[in-house]
């Protein structure tokens, strides 16, 4: 078997969504791939204070984490860049001019800073845990580097924002509107020139799992993709293979389906 080169998102492919829960024969799959020598790596827009956990737990030395931009290899970061500085800043100027509230993300944590109370007034808290800084004389002109950003603009409102397509962008819910990075592509190939010495033949060995909208950018024509059962239509329509879904033990049966659990050369 030639040695693959694997990449998971995590939730809805390495977890059951319906219980918020990791899938243990997708867990067991990914340790025999270790076992037999290819190399495995979580590929996800997760920021890494958030993937650090799940990584540790579940036997994870590699990740591709917050959108591509964070690559650590053998549990050492490399590196975890932030989104474009000068094109947030306009963004968030923006966003106040047309009475947005804005949180802004200064480092990979879960704390974000604000000079007001407007996003809560209009929002109420976000879907997850956070740590809230609300300072009357923040203003991100003053940090160097901005690693997300939430805008409270609903989804119906978004064109008034017309420098929302300036950066990376994701929405999740109707309320807000996130900017991130959101290049696991690119985040999967900086990692295979860091792992291979830049051997480009490897890519044709390279192989995603995804099951979201927000993993079609990974589904590059030089990998071979995998989709879950319970995936989006549009991403299975862009797959080379359609597994079961996660919870039903898509991503066992799919390395069992193609011999991955081979040992690799």
């Amino acid at each position: 078997m030639q040695k693959k080169y694997f990449f998971f998102d995590i939730d809805g492919t390495l977890t059951d969504r319906r219980i918020n829960r990791t899938i243990p024969s997708a867990i067991e799959a990914v340790h025999k791939l270790q076992e037999a020598g290819h190399f495995v790596s979580i590929a996800t827009g997760r920021a890494s204070y958030k993937c650090i956990p799940f990584a540790r737990e579940n036997g994870f030395r590699n990740m591709v984490c917050n959108g591509g931009h964070g690559i650590y290899i053998d549990g050492e970061m490399k590196e975890n860049r932030p989104i474009d500085y000068e094109k947030s800043l306009a963004i968030y100027r923006q966003a106040l001019e047309l009475g947005y509230g804005v949180l802004v993300a200064a480092d990979d944590s879960k704390k974000v800073y604000a000079n007001s109370f407007r996003f809560y007034d209009q929002v109420g808290e976000r879907k997850e845990p956070t740590t809230y800084i609300i300072d009357s004389d923040f203003d991100p002109a003053n940090i160097d580097k901005i690693y997300k950003m939430y805008v409270s603009i609903p989804e119906e409102e978004e064109e008034r924002l017309t420098l929302r397509d300036t950066v990376g962008r994701l929405r999740f819910v109707k309320e807000y509107l996130m900017f991130q990075p959101d290049d696991k592509k690119g985040g999967i190939l900086r990692m295979m020139e860091l792992v291979t010495g830049g051997d480009d033949a490897a890519l044709d060995h390279v192989v995603v799992f995804g099951d979201d909208t927000n993993d079609m950018v990974m589904f590059d024509p030089r990998f071979y993709g995998v989709a879950m059962g319970n995936g989006t239509d549009e991403l299975k329509a862009m797959a080379n293979y359609v597994t079961d879904a996660s919870y039903e033990d898509g991503i066992w049966n799919a390395c069992v389906k193609h011999g991955w659990f081979e040992k690799a050369e």
